[in-house]
């Protein structure tokens, strides 16, 4: 077990054919979001294969994968992380949960701040409320990644039924200038709205004039017909 034998195992899986695509599919181009972000061409489904026989992996190791270059590399350590995680006691929660926040700069593309942010900050944050602090303070970076972060660790207590986090981050992100994360606060909107049909349409009712056109149709998109259109011409009024 160890970080070698995660990187040798990926290597054997991986298929320079799916690098290239994943390398345009991930918008790792000059002045795009994944900008230099490198891929060997592994499916996530094959991830998760080495992330279960490697579920043991220690610590250490898991933090030299999140240090690669290799996107596959840092998703497979987030995917192991999660299975110990998951599968450990509160102790072992806590020593994952402080071990990704460190190396939260491995989280630098949508698919690894969606996988793990949930299942592990999220998820610790549920039983901790005093860490929420931590990622009101990522809500005000200038990194769009640790905005996202905050955005999907608050989704995540909606489950739990605690949207208020989530609906507040919301409300201070309306002017938040890339698509990125208005798709992400629309989904976790659409998300309050399954659980909580009156708190998702308090905020429309507060916020929908406001809010980027994209963030609106991802958060209205479960609602009647009728609604939809109310809401829409509401921001039509000011996205003319």
């Amino acid at each position: 077990m160890s970080a070698a034998s995660v990187r040798k195992a990926l290597a054997a899986r991986a298929s320079a054919a799916r690098a290239s695509a994943s390398a345009r599919f991930f918008r790792t181009g000059p002045g795009e979001y994944g900008e230099g972000d490198r891929f060997i061409g592994v499916t996530v489904p094959l991830q998760r294969e080495v992330a279960r026989a490697f579920a043991t992996l220690p610590l250490t190791d898991c933090r030299a994968l999140l240090a690669s270059p290799v996107h596959e590399h840092r998703l497979t350590a987030v995917l192991i992380l999660i299975r110990q995680f998951e599968g450990g006691d509160e102790a072992s929660r806590a020593r994952i949960y402080r071990l990704l926040l460190g190396a939260r700069r491995a989280l630098d593309n949508w698919d690894l701040v969606d996988t793990a942010a949930p299942r592990i900050f999220g998820a610790y944050l549920i039983d901790h409320p005093e860490e929420r602090t931590r990622f009101d303070r990522l809500l005000r970076s200038p990194r769009l990644w640790d905005r996202r972060i905050a955005v999907l660790t608050a989704g995540a207590l909606i489950r739990a039924g605690q949207s208020e986090l989530l609906l507040g981050f919301a409300e201070r992100t309306l002017a938040d200038p890339h698509d990125l994360m208005h798709k992400a606060v629309g989904w976790m909107l659409r998300e309050v709205g399954k659980r909580d049909l009156a708190a998702l349409r308090g905020f429309l009712d507060r916020h929908a004039r406001k809010m980027p056109r994209t963030m609106l149709r991802y958060a209205i998109e479960r609602l009647p017909p009728a609604a939809r259109r109310e809401y829409l011409t509401a921001g039509s009024l000011v996205h003319r």
